[in-house]
């Protein structure tokens, strides 16, 4: 909306006041609003165990590929119950599935060939009763079905673990790659198709590598419980392109040789966030390869390659996404227990006005120049086009050992031009004396597109703690940016 709109939403703001306003293939094979929030079911708590699911049913075994941990499937404990080493599961990631097995911490199934990837259904296979699922090189493009599934499964907390491969590496030759398939997944899925986990996957080959770690000694996927990540390999991979304006939660974690990781492109492994859930994601399927498999395949062993710490990294980033590790992702308090669960903000949806809220005057406003995400109310800051900073704030507490994910459905307007950040919107947790502890994120005029996006930030590094939530926005003096939130919700597990 060209020029400025703040009048008439403080004229419309003060009549609403007098009444409802209150207050690789590698070596290895070469040739939501509250109504979508109330409709997605949670993923079941884990007891004494986390609850992993590797999937089958996307052509993880064709050609030279073997991308289960068992023969046995969905079980399997069907093939032996309590294995000891590698070779008593038969898989190209039998090493994976029986280091978890042997921890006693971690339940394992297999979603075989021929079944559908479900959330929310009966069957036992179904998303909701796992706590992470395993997409292992997939080489069969999801249905529409399986693809909102998925997305809701992560939405709701569920961990995705998305392992690529190389440009043109179609084991099945059906038309799709890895690559592809997992770039469909983020850009049409009936959930979010604006590239919600903020990267996308390059279509590139390349041809080795040895990608390093970043240096961050609080990360729990780089210094976990399995031991500490200092580098991968590439054998016929690919990296990732990070776009921190769609999701800021996106991190790259490695790094291919000579990319810059204050840079975007050339990312290696990757962690993000989505609603409640955490997302990583490998450019090659290389490093999860332990070099056994069913009679026939060639494989290589990049599990156990002394030049890379591939196994602490899979074992580490499946515990992050199962709710262990309390920073770098979506969640997952951490040394103790979480006994909170739920949704923490007062009148997230702004439909009792400022109740629960302290925001400049005129910003939580019913104004139809502006639409909400639903409902008649939300918070609209900026929109004058003259230079003022306007805020939206509310304290919580955040429990002690629990995950924490702030989401808000964001609309950004704007009669600003070109690529400069001219006015800007703040995201920022401050503490009890009003000092500012971080700023997950930052949006700006560059930002504006129609219609609302979902935004998700985590905020489990504040677990323990009371902590203000605060929106500032900062206009400069020519031209207007609305900068208009609603339905936003701060979720603890």
């Amino acid at each position: 909306m060209l020029g400025s709109v703040k009048s008439r939403r403080l004229l419309i703001a003060a009549t609403a006041s007098l009444g409802l306003v209150t207050a690789g293939a590698g070596y290895s094979a070469q040739a939501a609003a509250p109504a979508a929030r109330a409709a997605a079911p949670a993923p079941a708590a884990a007891a004494a165990t986390h609850r992993v699911l590797f999937d089958n049913s996307k052509a993880e075994q064709a050609g030279n590929a073997d991308w289960v941990i068992g023969s046995s499937q969905p079980d399997p404990l069907g093939q032996d119950s309590t294995p000891t080493k590698e070779t008593d599961w038969t898989g190209g990631l039998s090493a994976w599935g029986v280091a978890l097995q042997r921890t006693g911490d971690y339940s394992l199934k297999t979603l075989p060939a021929g079944n559908t990837i479900t959330y929310g259904g009966s069957g036992a296979l179904d998303l909701k009763n796992f706590d992470t699922f395993v997409l292992p090189e997939p080489n069969i493009r999801l249905s529409t079905a399986e693809k909102t599934a998925v997305m809701k499964f992560v939405q709701a907390g569920g961990g995705l673990f998305l392992i690529s491969d190389h440009d043109v590496s179609d084991r099945n030759n059906d038309g799709y790659d890895s690559p592809m398939i997992i770039n469909d997944l983020m850009t049409s899925n009936g959930v979010d198709n604006t590239n919600p986990f903020g990267f996308s996957v390059d279509k590139l080959n390349i041809a080795s590598g040895n990608p390093k770690a970043i240096s961050d000694s609080s990360n729990p996927v780089l210094n976990g419980s399995f031991g500490k990540v200092t580098g991968s390999l590439i054998a016929n991979g690919t990296t990732f392109t990070l776009k921190p304006a769609d999701n800021p939660a996106v991190k790259g974690l490695l790094w291919r040789s000579g990319s810059s990781t204050t840079g975007t492109t050339g990312a290696f492994f990757v962690t993000s966030t989505f609603g409640s859930g955490r997302v990583a994601i490998w450019g090659d399927s290389s490093p999860i390869d332990d070099g056994t498999g069913a009679s026939g395949d060639t494989l290589y062993d990049g599990w156990n390659d002394s030049s890379a710490t591939n196994a602490a990294l899979a074992l580490n980033a499946t515990a992050w996404l199962s709710g262990t590790g309390s920073t770098g992702g979506g969640g997952g308090g951490g040394g103790g227990t979480c006994t909170t669960s739920g949704q923490l903000l007062a009148n997230p949806d702004f439909e009792s006005g400022t109740s629960g809220w302290s925001a400049t005057s005129g910003v939580i406003t019913s104004s139809t120049a502006k639409a909400s995400h639903s409902g008649s109310y939300k918070a609209w800051l900026g929109g004058a086009g003259t230079a003022g900073t306007e805020t939206l704030s509310q304290s919580v507490t955040i429990p002690a050992n629990c995950s924490a994910s702030l989401s808000f459905w964001l609309h950004i307007d704007t009669a600003e031009t070109g690529t400069t950040a001219y006015d800007t919107l703040k995201v920022q947790v401050l503490n009890s004396s009003g000092t500012v502890l971080g700023t997950p994120a930052t949006y700006s005029n560059v930002n504006a597109a129609t219609g609302y996006t979902q935004r998700t930030l985590d905020l489990s590094a504040y677990a323990g703690q009371s902590v203000t939530l605060k929106f500032t926005s900062t206009e400069g003096s020519k031209l207007q940016t609305s900068f208009v939130v609603d339905d936003t919700a701060l979720n603890v597990s």
